[in-house]
Protein backbone atom coordinates (compact mmCIF):
# COMPACT_ATOMS: atom_id res chain seq x y z
CA UNK A 1 0.00 0.00 0.00
CA UNK A 2 3.01 2.32 1.02
CA UNK A 3 4.52 1.74 -2.29
CA UNK A 4 1.10 2.51 -4.54
CA UNK A 5 0.89 5.92 -1.95
CA UNK A 6 3.79 7.24 -3.55
CA UNK A 7 4.17 5.60 -6.90
CA UNK A 8 1.92 7.71 -9.54
CA UNK A 9 -0.94 5.21 -8.48
CA UNK A 10 -4.54 7.32 -8.86
CA UNK A 11 -5.84 7.66 -5.06
CA UNK A 12 -7.57 10.23 -3.00
CA UNK A 13 -4.14 11.99 -1.53
CA UNK A 14 -2.78 12.14 -5.23
CA UNK A 15 -6.29 13.71 -6.83
CA UNK A 16 -6.06 16.08 -3.63
CA UNK A 17 -2.77 16.82 -4.34
CA UNK A 18 -2.61 17.37 -7.98
CA UNK A 19 -5.84 19.40 -7.70
CA UNK A 20 -4.49 21.84 -5.35
CA UNK A 21 -1.76 22.52 -7.08
CA UNK A 22 -3.36 22.79 -9.89
CA UNK A 23 -5.54 25.50 -8.34
CA UNK A 24 -2.31 27.08 -6.96
CA UNK A 25 -0.91 27.31 -10.40
CA UNK A 26 -3.82 29.04 -11.72
CA UNK A 27 -3.60 31.53 -8.63
CA UNK A 28 -0.33 32.44 -8.81
CA UNK A 29 -0.52 32.99 -12.45
CA UNK A 30 -3.63 35.19 -12.60
CA UNK A 31 -3.02 36.84 -9.22
CA UNK A 32 0.55 39.12 -9.94
CA UNK A 33 0.63 39.81 -13.81
CA UNK A 34 3.31 42.18 -15.09
CA UNK A 35 2.23 43.16 -18.58
CA UNK A 36 4.58 41.89 -21.62
CA UNK A 37 5.37 44.15 -24.31
CA UNK A 38 3.87 41.92 -26.28
CA UNK A 39 0.80 41.56 -25.25
CA UNK A 40 0.98 39.06 -22.95
CA UNK A 41 1.86 39.27 -19.05
CA UNK A 42 4.92 37.89 -17.06
CA UNK A 43 3.52 35.99 -13.74
CA UNK A 44 4.54 33.68 -11.08
CA UNK A 45 2.90 30.54 -12.54
CA UNK A 46 6.20 29.03 -13.78
CA UNK A 47 7.35 28.56 -9.76
CA UNK A 48 4.05 26.14 -8.93
CA UNK A 49 4.63 24.57 -12.59
CA UNK A 50 7.90 23.55 -11.56
CA UNK A 51 7.18 22.67 -7.44
CA UNK A 52 4.36 20.46 -9.07
CA UNK A 53 6.85 18.20 -11.12
CA UNK A 54 9.10 18.36 -8.00
CA UNK A 55 6.41 17.53 -5.17
CA UNK A 56 4.22 14.86 -7.93
CA UNK A 57 6.77 14.05 -10.48
CA UNK A 58 6.32 13.60 -14.07
CA UNK A 59 2.85 12.19 -14.69
CA UNK A 60 0.77 14.50 -12.00
CA UNK A 61 3.09 17.19 -12.04
CA UNK A 62 2.05 17.34 -15.46
CA UNK A 63 -1.93 17.31 -14.91
CA UNK A 64 -1.14 19.86 -11.95
CA UNK A 65 0.72 22.35 -14.37
CA UNK A 66 -0.98 21.85 -17.55
CA UNK A 67 -4.56 22.19 -15.99
CA UNK A 68 -3.92 25.37 -13.75
CA UNK A 69 -2.03 26.87 -16.11
CA UNK A 70 -4.51 26.54 -18.74
CA UNK A 71 -7.29 27.43 -17.01
CA UNK A 72 -5.35 30.67 -15.57
CA UNK A 73 -5.61 31.84 -19.46
CA UNK A 74 -9.19 30.68 -20.20
CA UNK A 75 -10.16 32.70 -17.15
CA UNK A 76 -7.93 35.55 -18.02
CA UNK A 77 -9.63 35.91 -21.30
CA UNK A 78 -6.02 34.33 -23.30
CA UNK A 79 -8.34 31.54 -24.45
CA UNK A 80 -6.32 31.22 -27.88
CA UNK A 81 -3.42 30.03 -25.76
CA UNK A 82 -5.17 27.33 -23.79
CA UNK A 83 -4.47 24.10 -25.81
CA UNK A 84 -0.49 25.55 -26.12
CA UNK A 85 -0.46 26.36 -22.26
CA UNK A 86 -1.48 22.85 -21.58
CA UNK A 87 0.95 20.93 -23.62
CA UNK A 88 3.82 23.31 -22.51
CA UNK A 89 3.42 23.41 -18.85
CA UNK A 90 2.77 19.82 -18.83
CA UNK A 91 5.72 19.21 -21.10
CA UNK A 92 7.47 21.87 -18.70
CA UNK A 93 6.49 19.95 -15.18
CA UNK A 94 7.38 16.54 -16.96
CA UNK A 95 11.02 17.19 -18.45
CA UNK A 96 11.76 19.05 -14.58
CA UNK A 97 10.62 16.37 -12.76
CA UNK A 98 12.25 13.25 -15.19
CA UNK A 99 15.83 15.77 -14.91
CA UNK A 100 15.42 15.80 -11.11
CA UNK A 101 14.83 12.55 -10.55
CA UNK A 102 17.73 11.29 -13.21
CA UNK A 103 20.03 13.64 -11.25
CA UNK A 104 19.24 11.80 -8.03
CA UNK A 105 18.17 14.93 -6.21
CA UNK A 106 21.08 16.07 -6.08
CA UNK A 107 21.68 19.80 -5.49
CA UNK A 108 22.02 21.11 -9.14
CA UNK A 109 19.13 18.78 -10.14
CA UNK A 110 16.54 21.65 -9.38
CA UNK A 111 18.62 24.46 -11.31
CA UNK A 112 19.36 21.82 -14.67
CA UNK A 113 15.26 20.56 -14.41
CA UNK A 114 14.33 23.89 -14.05
CA UNK A 115 16.08 25.31 -16.95
CA UNK A 116 15.44 22.83 -18.96
CA UNK A 117 11.42 23.06 -18.44
CA UNK A 118 11.91 26.67 -18.86
CA UNK A 119 13.75 26.10 -22.14
CA UNK A 120 10.51 24.75 -23.13
CA UNK A 121 7.84 27.24 -22.06
CA UNK A 122 10.28 29.72 -24.02
CA UNK A 123 10.65 27.46 -27.30
CA UNK A 124 6.99 26.40 -26.89
CA UNK A 125 5.10 30.22 -27.04
CA UNK A 126 8.34 31.21 -29.47
CA UNK A 127 6.75 28.70 -31.81
CA UNK A 128 2.88 28.89 -31.04
CA UNK A 129 3.47 32.55 -31.30
CA UNK A 130 4.99 31.92 -34.80
CA UNK A 131 2.00 29.89 -35.85
CA UNK A 132 -0.83 32.72 -33.98
CA UNK A 133 1.07 35.25 -36.17
CA UNK A 134 2.32 33.25 -39.16
CA UNK A 135 5.91 34.54 -38.62
CA UNK A 136 8.56 33.50 -36.40
CA UNK A 137 10.56 36.26 -36.58
CA UNK A 138 7.48 38.93 -35.04
CA UNK A 139 6.71 35.95 -32.49
CA UNK A 140 10.95 35.58 -31.08
CA UNK A 141 9.70 39.81 -29.75
CA UNK A 142 8.07 37.59 -26.76
CA UNK A 143 11.20 36.01 -25.86
CA UNK A 144 12.77 38.76 -23.71
CA UNK A 145 9.70 38.48 -21.18
CA UNK A 146 9.58 34.89 -21.27
CA UNK A 147 13.12 34.69 -20.37
CA UNK A 148 12.46 37.25 -17.47
CA UNK A 149 9.38 35.15 -16.18
CA UNK A 150 11.83 31.99 -16.34
CA UNK A 151 14.50 33.59 -14.12
CA UNK A 152 11.86 34.14 -11.37
CA UNK A 153 10.63 30.27 -11.85
CA UNK A 154 13.96 29.32 -11.58
CA UNK A 155 14.70 31.66 -8.68
CA UNK A 156 11.47 31.16 -6.62
CA UNK A 157 11.07 27.54 -7.23
CA UNK A 158 14.53 26.65 -6.34
CA UNK A 159 14.51 28.77 -3.22
CA UNK A 160 10.75 26.93 -2.29
CA UNK A 161 11.94 23.51 -3.08
CA UNK A 162 15.05 23.44 -1.25
CA UNK A 163 13.25 25.32 2.10
CA UNK A 164 10.74 22.39 2.10
CA UNK A 165 13.27 19.63 1.77
CA UNK A 166 14.24 20.90 5.07
CA UNK A 167 11.16 19.55 6.57
CA UNK A 168 10.93 16.18 7.84
CA UNK A 169 6.83 16.42 6.72
CA UNK A 170 7.55 17.74 3.60
CA UNK A 171 10.01 14.68 3.06
CA UNK A 172 8.06 11.83 4.31
CA UNK A 173 4.60 13.04 2.52
CA UNK A 174 6.36 14.05 -0.94
CA UNK A 175 9.24 11.63 -1.24
CA UNK A 176 10.15 12.46 -4.62
CA UNK A 177 11.43 15.38 -3.26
Amino acid sequence: MEHAKHAGALNTRTLVMTSLLAALACVATMVIKVPSPTGGYMNLGDTVVLLSAYLLGPAWGAVAAGLGSALADLFSGYTAYVPATLLIKALMAAAAALIYAAMRKRAAALFVGSLAAEAIMVAGYWLYDGLLTGSLAASAAGIPSNLVQSALGIAASTALAVSLRRSEYVRREFPRL
